[in-house]
């Protein structure tokens, strides 16, 4: 997307959209405008786009009452206003092929590197959160061809166990989660990963094969550990092998466990804050 004022290019954005393979370009560009515009205040006169909208009438509206001035969806047809859309896929074509190579990089050093059969393309990561055995929760985290998905995110409050028993609570977290995708027609959880990474050593590994077992699945399962400091050191497997690591795999790595263990306990925060307050 191009900003121009007065003739002008003063700046560019990128945007990947997912989960688009059932929606047609109308229905793409529609909604990206819908949802761009939303929350912004700065709504410019002209909005130029290849091709005419289906709802267009009904944007333009929306837009303008939103500006408080008359605002326009244009498709030019000749002049320098097509020479900046052109621009402007040309720019965009690039920036997909330059986001797409650099995830397939990533999925395929770390297919190499743990040895799997297929390519990681959904991966995901837990991680149990409690103090002294009360508000147990589980924290899960999505990462979809080598990048984090926070709308896939989810939180369980763990239900079987009310100690401190973190073996236990992965497992059941792990069986409930695989449960929805398998045995709900609701599935609030999408589709089953390809690898699964817990927060944790060998005792962790053993859990989540457990839950994995009940389903018959081959899911690949490694433990993120961490050293004295409580840094990311390494990821191991189910015979308690260290994996060497690149710098960018380990970044990676990092970046999982942080944010699953950031999503774990602060759901443990807002359950025992929620708890102090009922009280």
């Amino acid at each position: 997307m191009y900003l121009v004022r007065n003739s002008k290019m003063i700046g560019r954005e990128n945007y990947f959209i997912n989960n688009t393979h059932e929606l047609n370009d109308n229905d793409v560009v529609s909604s990206f405008i819908k949802q761009y515009y939303l929350n912004k205040d700065d709504v410019p006169s002209k909005i130029m786009l290849r091709y005419e909208l289906e709802d267009s009438e009904i944007i333009e509206k929306w837009l303008s009452q939103k500006a408080g001035r008359k605002v326009a969806l244009k498709v030019p047809k000749i002049g320098e206003k097509v020479r900046f859309i052109e621009m402007a896929e040309k720019n965009s074509q690039i920036s997909l092929n330059n986001e797409m190579s650099q995830k397939y990089d990533m999925v395929l050093e770390l297919k190499k590197t743990l040895n799997l059969k297929k390519l990681p393309r959904r991966i995901e990561s837990y991680d149990i959160s409690n103090i002294s055995g009360t508000n147990i929760v589980a924290g899960m985290v999505v990462a979809i061809d080598g990048k984090l998905k926070k709308n896939l995110y989810r939180k369980l409050k763990i239900k079987d166990f009310l100690d401190q028993d973190d073996p236990g609570c992965m497992e059941e977290a792990i069986t409930r989660r695989l449960k929805h995708t398998i045995e709900d027609k609701d599935n609030a959880f999408g589709e089953i990963p390809d690898v699964i990474f817990v927060d944790g050593g060998i005792t962790q590994i053993i859990a989540a094969q457990k839950a994995v077992n009940k389903y018959d699945l081959n899911i690949s399962i490694f433990g993120m550990v961490k050293d004295d400091r409580h840094r990311t050191r390494a990821l191991i497997d189910k015979n308690k092998n260290e994996i060497e690591l690149n710098q960018k795999l380990m970044n990676f790595i990092t970046n999982i466990q942080d944010e699953v263990h950031n999503t774990a306990i602060s759901y443990h925060k807002s359950l025992r804050e929620k708890q102090m307050v009922q009280s």
